[in-house]
C-alpha cells in the first residue's frame, strides 16, 4: 500500500518535468536574426529588421520588415510551437540553443529554411 503514493508522486514529477527543458529557459529574451537561408544560400529576407521576443509567460512577438505577429509559444525538448493570434499552431525545430544564439529549421510553404538569431 505504501508503494502507491510513491509511484503516484513519481508519475506526477515525470509529467510536470516534461515541459521544463533547458531550451524553455534559454529562449526567453529578444533575438535578432543574422542569417535566413534555404539550401545553405541566403534568402532575400531583411534580417536587419527581423526579431523574435519570447517572454517567460509563454507569449512571443515576431517582427519582420515592418509587420508584427503576436501569439503564444511552448517548447517541447527541441521543438518550438507557436500559435499566432487567430492562426493555427506551427512547429519549428530548435537546431541550436545557447545563451547567446538560436538556430531554427523551418518549413515555409514546403521550402526548408534555417534562421540564425543572436540575443540582444
Amino acid at each position: 500500500m505504501k508503494k502507491l503514493p510513491l509511484l503516484t508522486a513519481l508519475a506526477i514529477l515525470l509529467l510536470t518535468s516534461c515541459g521544463d527543458t533547458k531550451n524553455n529557459k534559454i529562449i526567453i529574451g529578444k533575438w535578432h536574426a543574422t542569417t535566413w537561408e534555404a539550401n545553405e544560400k541566403p534568402l532575400s529576407r531583411n534580417v536587419e529588421t527581423t526579431f523574435f521576443t519570447f517572454t517567460d509567460k509563454g507569449t512571443y512577438t515576431f517582427e519582420n520588415a515592418g509587420t508584427t505577429e503576436d501569439g503564444t509559444y511552448k517548447v517541447e525538448i527541441d521543438n518550438l510551437f507557436t500559435t499566432a493570434k487567430g492562426k493555427q499552431e506551427i512547429m519549428v525545430k530548435i537546431v541550436k540553443a545557447t545563451n547567446d544564439s538560436l538556430v531554427f529549421d523551418m518549413n515555409n510553404g514546403g521550402q526548408a529554411e534555417t534562421i540564425t538569431l543572436i540575443k540582444e
